[in-house]
């Protein structure tokens, strides 16, 4: 899905983006985002090694 969006759909994106929220809020939902990212992928990093032991253990 994303692979086809490509640099003209991205400025876009952005420039709604800016548009709704203001030049003032982008860095903060950013930020957000960035931290909401971090803590997804830090939870599936624990579930695939609690999965690896799991495997591990029961041969």
């Amino acid at each position: 899905m994303l692979q086809n969006i490509g640099v003209p759909g991205l400025i876009l994106i952005l420039i709604i983006a800016l548009i709704i929220f203001g030049p003032s809020k982008l860095p903060e939902i950013g930020r957000a985002f960035g931290n909401t990212l971090r803590e997804f992928k830090s939870s599936a990093k624990d579930i695939m090694s609690e999965e690896k032991e799991d495997r591990g253990d029961s041969k």
